[in-house]
């Protein structure tokens, strides 16, 4: 399998999980069928996001954990 390459300014899913504290793959796909956080590109299978809108939604995640 050929490594994806991924446009600048993007996070895979994996490195999106990552980022929103190291989530697993379904918590993922609820904030995406939720609607707080769109996919930006990629395929059905293998999505990427943009990173504004995940540092978006990474800080809203901590605020709302400090609270």
């Amino acid at each position: 399998m050929e490594p994806q390459t991924i446009r600048p300014g993007h996070l895979t899913a994996a490195q999106t999980r990552q980022v929103l504290g190291g989530i697993s793959a379904g918590a993922l796909r609820n904030l995406v069928y939720r609607g707080h956080l769109t996919r930006s590109g990629g395929t059905e299978r293998h999505p990427y996001y943009a990173v504004p809108d995940v540092a978006a939604l990474a800080q809203k995640r901590q605020h709302r954990a400090a609270a």
